[in-house]
């Protein structure tokens, strides 16, 4: 299927960016990827997305909230190049990034995941996860498993995975989540540090993951992670700024500023 007039929408800068780990860029520069069960590939052309693997119905069901399609990004990004003069460059630097709407779980688990990780490494265990633990969908793509099967194993049977000392890190999460300690869709609309207290109930769960998981599974587009790389392009970049003053879109303008940092490191070379 078709959709046109497709905007503000670049599958590189959206798929590729740190927020999602299991899409893969083909040679002809579709994308293929698993997410809510369902295996996809995506074509972008002049303003047309095709779609191959999905039904219309699928599509307004799943992935135009997926790919928050309903969302003006434009006039966000509008709103946000008037808080300062590089958050605008920023902006239109990367207009095609659009934050998704993922699994609450597969999100949590991803950035549990994460920790001490880089992008290559995170996109390999996760593969090895759900090869291991998920259920195939076609070829090598597999579902993601559910916290409900995660939670009935070991560390020890996570060894596959090579995930390290994140193997505890992940069962617990997964207990937690499927016992009901922590409720995921009931952190869509709790107060945000009430929310991100409730995520850090978990082992291994700090502020970071906490506030990716809400972003990125939760879509609390308030959310602005902050790693090491992100605190330092905010002294760098916006000495004079804190987090909150980029308000409730705070999450997106995290992403632009993410992006333009990677792409212009020589703005944080040491000469």
């Amino acid at each position: 299927m078709i959709i046109k007039n497709i905007t503000d929408l670049d599958l590189a800068q959206t798929l590729d960016c740190g927020q999602a780990f299991r899409w893969k860029e083909n040679e002809d520069g579709s994308f293929t990827g698993a997410a809510h069960g369902r295996l996809l590939t995506l074509r972008l052309c002049e303003g047309e997305l095709e779609i191959s693997g999905a039904t219309e119905e699928e599509y307004r069901d799943i992935w135009e909230n997926y790919f928050d399609l309903s969302r003006d990004y434009g006039a966000i990004r509008s709103a946000l190049s008037g808080i300062h003069p590089i958050m605008a460059e920023a902006a239109q630097f990367a207009p095609g990034i659009r934050i998704l709407n993922q699994d609450p779980w597969e999100a949590l688990c991803s950035f549990v995941i994460s920790q001490n990780n880089n992008i290559p490494r995170i996109k390999l265990i996760i593969s090895r996860l759900c090869e291991s633990f998920g259920d195939q969908i076609e070829g090598q793509w597999y579902t993601f498993p559910s916290a409900e099967s995660i939670a009935q194993l070991s560390p020890d049977d996570l060894a596959p995975i090579k995930a390290g000392f994140r193997n505890r890190y992940i069962i617990d999460a997964a207990q937690k989540v499927a016992s009901g300690e922590v409720e995921l869709e009931a952190l869509r609309t709790a107060p945000i540090e009430e929310a991100r207290a409730e995520l850090m109930k978990i082992t291994g769960v700090g502020v970071k993951v906490a506030d990716c998981t809400l972003l990125y599974g939760l879509h609390r587009l308030d959310c602005f992670p902050l790693d090491v790389w992100m605190k330092r392009a905010m002294a760098v970049l916006f000495p004079e700024l804190t987090p909150s003053e980029f308000g409730e879109y705070g999450g997106i303008a995290q992403q632009y500023i993410f992006h333009y940092s990677r792409m212009h490191p020589e703005l944080f070379s040491a000469g």
